[in-house]
């Protein structure tokens, strides 16, 4: 690749600042030596056809360049995205800080403090008025601390003390698959990444790097299912939801410290309006006047009908998203679609396919903000930097529930279809790479950001965003989870908010030590063996049905156990519920168990919940049977 070249990537590479610096350098050359042999034509082809797309219309900036922010700057926004903005006031309300502060783990808690001490730092130098300090919303410092004490309460010493942390017990069986590559390989969702890195760091186990595999050779991952079971993006009322971004930002935030790498954001820009009512209208305007149409409309009808069209009569078409459509065609198309979309006039049936696999992509393009956000889209492209196939696969999971609602349904949809065109590869001839390369470009250049990439590092850094966007489409089930870390700090969260903390501890290691005493004690399960519940089924009955729970009761047993009382009992129903005969057998295919109230806003269960467990989790929820709305797509 040629130096003159403009790599379409705005991807700041991650400043190394811990032992892992010298794996960073041997990851990325293996993975990089194991791509020789996959092509990145593909990729140029189109950056140039993007190119001359922009140069044709003469297109402007539709988005503001990203300014550097000034020392603290960054820092502020984190702590404010992060729910912590009351940290940085004089006289701020220090409750709601405290109940999110009392969830975290020791990894978590060390960022947050590191990002304050920081952003103290820069406002002294400045001259400026004092921002509260950490010890005054904790307690006064004791004078007979020692200097062994406060050494050891230092956010940087927080996440080294960890030897006999209950977390290095929960991951024994996270060490074993490090070492055994080639095999089905657990990833651990129960104990927080950050904490896992911590412990792997502290013993060593990160000196394997993974090489990049091609194709059907990716490394396969299992998400053991614990007794609560595995819970998806979706499955979180909209409420619980709101919680989880900022969760995970503290979460990755901590696990780039771990790692040793500098967590990269660019600053928000502001978007300029644009007439069209298409292409060019950010996700949330579309969204809105789409739901004026259909409501619950959770990605946009567009973008919808471009997918279907393409899935009609498009993923058998040899070379679909790499062979470019007629740029004046598209154009043309767009000012039809502009015009004709929502009346319904716009005939698909008669547009050529490799023209609407051009419009996809200038939908993507064409959004005044990238799909990934202005702000975190230098985070998605440094995923690349971790040498760990593992821990870039954690970023990412991460990453995406930091992401906006829209944009992550969005970005869904769009996987989805990728994925069905790499299972038509045998006729389309475009296998995981291929659409990898051709997608990149589209996800990681936007017109409005810069892109300037050091002299030499354009095919490194090309080669990265086609690796990332790899992972997106071959391990999107796995990154649509919500980690059971995350969904155990909303139940927390939840729980604290009607029970304040009362501080008297005098330095946040106090509070710390008596939160990670609590959870580091095993819990003696002194509840009963078994235990007899009800679960409503409101809108399908005027019965309720009786749960004789012990521990070996799970989701799926009360669901065949409600069907049988359907076709046994004669309930009234009051709703027609949809069972699928199957060998004269009744299936509650379409039903699900939700867990309502207490600790949790309403969470819809994985069949394999063991219920007797969730009980003692969560014991004033309701638990109510519903039907399963529509599937298996987000939209």
């Amino acid at each position: 690749s040629s130096s003159t070249r403009n790599c379409p990537c705005k991807m700041s590479q991650l400043p190394l600042k811990s032992p892992l610096a010298s794996l960073v350098s041997e990851g990325t050359n293996s993975r990089v030596e194991s791509l020789d042999n996959l092509s990145m034509d593909s990729f140029w082809l189109e950056v140039e056809n993007i190119k001359q797309s922009a140069e044709a219309e003469q297109e402007e900036c539709s988005l503001a360049d990203v300014k550097t922010q000034e020392e603290g700057e960054a820092e502020a926004e984190w702590l404010q995205d992060a729910g912590l903005s009351d940290l940085l006031g004089d006289h701020a309300s220090e409750n709601d800080n405290i109940v999110l502060l009392s969830t975290l783990t020791k990894t978590q808690a060390a960022a947050v403090q590191r990002r304050l001490d920081t952003y103290s730092r820069s406002r002294r130098r400045k001259n400026k008025h004092p921002v509260r300090d950490v010890r005054d919303i904790f307690g006064v410092v004791n004078s007979e601390e020692t200097a062994a004490e406060k050494e050891e309460s230092s956010p940087d010493q927080l996440w080294h003390n960890l030897q006999t942390s209950s977390v290095q017990r929960k991951t024994q069986d996270y060490f074993c698959t490090v070492r055994n590559p080639g095999k089905e390989e657990v990833f651990n969702m129960d104990v927080a990444y950050s904490e896992q890195a911590a412990v792997l760091l502290k013993g060593s186990f990160l000196s394997e790097s993974r090489k990049l595999k091609d194709g059907n050779a990716l490394t396969k991952f299992k998400i053991p299912k614990g007794r609560l079971g595995v819970t998806r993006i979706g499955d979180l009322s909209a409420q619980d939801m709101k919680k989880i971004p900022t969760l995970a930002l503290i979460e990755l935030t901590a696990l780039c410290d771990i790692l040793g790498f500098e967590l990269k954001r660019n600053k928000a820009a502001k978007l300029k309006t644009t007439e069209k009512r298409l292409f060019g209208v950010p996700l949330n305007t579309l969204l809105e006047n789409d739901q004026k149409l259909l409501p619950n409309t959770k990605v946009p009808l567009l973008l919808q009908a471009l997918l279907s069209c393409l899935e009609k009569r498009g993923l058998e078409t040899e070379g679909i998203l790499r062979v470019s459509g007629s740029q004046t065609r598209i154009k043309s198309l767009e000012q039809k679609l502009e015009r004709d979309f929502y009346t319904g006039l716009f005939r698909w049936d008669e547009v050529h396919q490799n023209d609407v696999s051009g419009l996809l992509k200038r939908f993507i393009r064409e959004l005044p903000a990238p799909l990934l956000t202005a702000e975190y889209l230098p985070a998605f492209a440094a995923v690349q930097n971790i040498p760990d196939l593992k821990q870039r696969l954690q970023a990412l999971n991460l990453l995406i529930l930091i992401l906006p609602e829209p944009n992550r349904n969005t970005l869904k949809a769009l996987l989805e279809f990728l994925s069905k065109v790499v299972a038509r590869e045998n006729n389309n001839k475009m296998n995981l790479w291929n659409v990898s390369t051709v997608m990149a470009p589209n996800l990681f250049m936007h017109k409005g950001l810069p892109n300037k990439i050091p002299e030499g590092k354009e095919k490194q850094l090309a080669e990265g965003a086609a690796d990332v966007v790899r992972m997106m489409i071959h391990y999107q089930d796995l990154l649509w989870t919500v980690s059971s870390f995350l969904v155990a700090q909303v139940r927390k969260l939840n729980e604290s908010n009607s029970k304040r903390y009362q501080f008297c501890d005098k330095r946040i290691k106090n509070l710390l030590r008596k939160i990670h005493a609590d959870k580091d004690k095993v819990e003696k399960n002194q509840a009963e063996p078994s235990k007899i519940v009800k679960a409503h089924a409101s809108l399908l009955l005027k019965d309720s049905l009786e749960v004789h729970l012990n521990n070996a009761t799970r989701v799926a047993d009360v669901l065949r156990q409600f069907q049988k009382n359907l076709c046994q009992n004669g309930w009234n129903i009051v709703n027609t519920v949809n069972l699928l005969k199957c060998n004269n057998s009744m299936e509650c295919t379409n039903l699900l168990l939700y867990e309502v109230g207490g600790n949790i806003g309403e969470h819809c269960l994985d069949p394999d919940t063991y219920l007797l467990d969730l009980y003692h989790i969560n014991p004033h929820a309701e638990w109510i049977i519903k039907q399963n709305p529509s599937y298996p797509r987000v939209f």
